[in-house]
């Protein structure tokens, strides 16, 4: 009985360890998200940029959906209707503004915003998703002056972070960086990939084979997402600045609906 017992510990341990997660588009309607849930607790969550359920052909595909109010307040994620919409579908996390940097909100008007409609959720949350920018007030300056001007007022857990970039290296000491300069939270990294690499697939392949192994390795790290999680056609035919600037190759499913190769990765 006791070897039943820890076995049944055990395998409950690797499920609850699981860091992957797909970032969903909202053009996603006829894609499965459970083609990348085996069931072995490696992927575990889903988010779509907005506060509504990601459309798709199976809801959220057994994975827990994490709500984001990713702008300050939209048609499709009206921030009066947040607190509604989290109690109504049970988020167990938030994550809050999508590159405040580089869309030029201030550090000073996020932390009052965050303040006003973050705060009072009770659940995890995330600070604003930042750029990997390392301009003058952007990436993680700009973090770091929002949490200066939050006063110690902003309740957060984690940092949320963005990167596109070259190789493995730079990836793996922009991350450390993040975590070093801000200890006191946990990691997550919701949109990541190589900057549309000569060697494509291939590259985006080898490229997160490395990523997702460290990160994997690394407690401070929650969740992280591969950029992106659909198929090359759709990409092509919604979203013309991420093919130029990332490519197809980085797209977790094929145009038949099945696991590309970097799909294959998250298993």
């Amino acid at each position: 009985m006791f070897q039943a017992l820890a076995f049944v510990a055990l395998c409950a341990s690797a499920v609850s360890a699981g860091k992957r997660g797909l970032a969903w588009p909202w053009y996603n309607g006829q894609l499965d998200p459970g083609v990348l849930n085996n069931g072995q607790g490696q992927v575990v969550a889903i988010y779509d940029w907005e506060t509504y359920a990601p459309p798709s052909t199976n809801g959220n595909g057994g994975l827990g959906f994490i709500g984001m109010q990713g702008c300050w307040d939209c048609a499709s994620s009206p921030v009066g209707e947040l607190a509604a919409r989290q109690r109504a579908q049970g988020w167990a996390t938030v994550f809050s503004l999508n590159e405040p940097d580089l869309n030029g909100i201030s550090a000073a008007s996020a932390a009052d915003w965050y303040k006003q409609h973050i705060n009072p959720l009770a659940i995890k949350k995330a600070f604003p998703a930042i750029t990997s920018s390392t301009n003058s007030g952007m990436g993680l300056d700009w973090l770091q002056n929002f949490l200066n001007s939050c006063g110690g007022g902003c309740y957060g857990d984690y940092i949320n972070l963005h990167w596109y970039g070259n190789d493995f290296s730079g990836f793996q000491s922009h991350v450390t960086n993040a975590h070093n300069r801000f200890p006191n939270y946990k990691v997550v990294i919701s949109e990541f990939a190589l900057a549309n690499p000569s060697g494509g697939q291939t590259a985006q392949v080898n490229f997160f084979k490395q990523a997702f192994a460290w990160l994997d390795s690394q407690s401070w790290v929650e969740l992280y997402f591969p950029f992106v999680a659909t198929s090359p056609a759709l990409l092509q035919a919604n979203d013309g600045g991420a093919v130029s600037n990332v490519g197809t190759g980085s797209c977790l499913y094929t145009n038949s609906g099945g696991p590309s190769a970097v799909g294959n990765l998250m298993y």
